[in-house]
C-alpha cells in the first residue's frame, strides 16, 4: 500500500509539473532576466546601416539578458572556415548570404535544434536545416509607366516577351548568378523550373541572351536605382529597397509583384561555438516581433516575423514583402538545385556577362 501511495504521489507530482515544463518551449523574442549575465557573444554581419539596425533590434535582448554583445564583420566564409579548422571559433551568430548555410550545412554551420527556437512566425519555406532568415527582401520587376501606359507587363513572362513588350531591359549583373531569374527565363522558354536539369541552365541563359544587345547588366544597387530615376531602362530588375528609394525620389515606375523573387540573408550558428545555448538565445530573441519591427524601422528591410508591425511610411510599407498577399505572390528559387549546380551556373553566368 505504501509503495502504491508513493507511486501515486510521484505520478501526481509529474502531472502537476507538466504545464510548467510545457511553458519552457521558447517564444520568439523572449529571454529570461539576467540569464546571460557575465557572458559575451560576438555577432557578425555586413556592417553599415544594416548591422546597426540588427544591433538596435537586439538591444532589448542585451539589456534584459545581461550579455555583453560584440560586433564583427563583414561575414567572410574563408575566415569562418579558418576558425572552425583551428578549433577556435570566436563568432557566435553569423549573418550570411542565402546559399552558404546550404553549401556548408553541418561543416561550418550547425544543424539547428528547432526545439530551442520559435520559428512559428517565419513565412513558410524559409527555415533551413542550418539557418533561419535574417530579413527578407525581394527582386522585383519595375516597369516604366510612360512606356507601357495601359498595357503594362504583369509577370516575368512579359519581361522576356520583347515583341509584345519592346524596350530596354536592365538585369542584376552585380555578382553570382540569380537562380530565380534563370528559372523564370527557363519557364518563359517553355520549361518547367521544378524539373530543371543542369543542361537546362543553358536554356535559361539563352533566353536572357535573346533579350538582345540593348540589355543592361547593372553592377550595383545604386546603378539600378539610377537607371530608374533617369528613365533610361523600360524594365528594371531591382532589389525592393532600391526600387522603393527610386520611387520615393520620383521615378515613374511601377512594380510587378507576381512571382517577385524571394531573397533573404541567413542567420546561423557556426560549428564549434563555445556557448551554443547562449547563441540560440540570441537567435530566438532576434526572431521576435518587436525585434523585427525595430529592424525594419531602422533599415527598411522586410521583417521575418509575420506578427511584426513596424511603423513606417506608406512608401516603405508598399515595398515590404511580409503581407499575406505578397507572401502568396512570392517565388522561391530551388536552393538545393543551385547549391548542387552552382559552379556550372557561375561559369555560364560569367560567359553571359562577358558577352559570350
Amino acid at each position: 500500500m505504501k509503495k502504491f501511495a508513493r507511486a501515486l504521489a510521484l505520478t501526481m507530482t509529474c502531472a502537476l509539473a507538466l504545464p510548467a515544463f510545457a511553458q519552457e518551449k521558447p517564444v520568439a523574442g523572449e529571454v529570461k532576466e539576467g540569464s546571460l549575465k557575465g557572458k559575451t557573444l560576438t555577432f557578425v554581419s555586413y556592417g553599415g546601416i544594416y548591422q546597426d539596425g540588427q544591433v538596435a533590434a537586439l538591444k532589448e535582448f542585451v539589456d534584459k539578458s545581461g550579455v555583453t554583445l560584440l560586433n564583427d564583420g563583414p561575414t567572410e566564409i574563408a575566415k569562418l572556415k579558418a576558425q572552425v579548422d583551428a578549433g577556435n571559433v570566436t563568432w557566435d551568430v553569423v549573418d550570411t548570404a542565402d546559399l552558404p548555410p546550404y553549401v556548408h550545412c553541418g561543416t561550418l554551420f550547425q544543424k539547428l535544434d528547432l526545439s530551442k527556437l520559435d520559428v512559428s512566425k517565419i513565412p513558410p519555406g524559409q527555415v533551413g536545416e542550418c539557418s533561419v532568415p535574417a530579413m527578407n527582401y525581394g527582386v522585383v520587376l519595375m516597369y516604366k509607366n510612360e512606356t507601357y501606359k495601359d498595357n503594362p507587363p504583369k509577370s516575368w513572362a512579359d519581361f522576356f516577351d520583347t515583341e509584345k513588350f519592346p524596350g530596354i531591359r536592365a538585369i542584376d549583373g552585380s555578382g553570382d548568378p540569380v537562380g530565380g531569374l534563370i528559372e523564370q527565363a527557363f519557364k518563359a522558354s517553355g520549361g518547367d523550373p521544378k524539373a530543371m536539369t543542369p543542361e537546362d541552365i543553358e536554356k535559361g541563359i539563352q533566353k536572357l541572351r535573346d533579350l538582345g544587345p540593348d540589355t543592361i547588366y547593372w553592377k550595383t544597387g545604386a546603378e539600378s536605382q539610377q537607371l530608374a530615376e533617369s528613365g533610361e531602362a523600360d524594365m528594371v530588375m531591382m532589389w525592393t529597397g532600391r526600387a522603393m528609394t527610386a520611387v520615393k525620389n520620383g521615378a515613374k515606375y511601377t512594380p510587378v509583384w507576381q512571382d517577385w523573387l524571394v531573397v533573404m540573408d541567413q542567420m546561423t550558428i557556426p560549428v564549434g561555438v563555445k556557448d551554443t545555448d547562449a547563441a540560440y538565445a540570441l537567435l530566438n530573441a532576434y526572431l521576435g516581433a518587436n525585434s523585427q519591427a525595430i529592424l525594419t524601422e531602422k533599415t527598411s528591410y522586410t521583417p521575418i516575423n509575420m506578427d511584426a508591425k513596424p511603423k513606417v511610411d506608406d512608401a516603405t510599407a508598399a515595398f515590404l514583402t511580409s503581407t499575406p498577399e505578397r507572401i502568396a505572390q512570392g517565388y522561391q528559387q530551388n536552393i538545393p538545385f543551385w547549391v548542387k549546380n552552382f559552379d556550372l551556373a557561375a561559369e555560364k553566368w560569367t560567359a553571359l556577362l562577358s558577352g559570350n
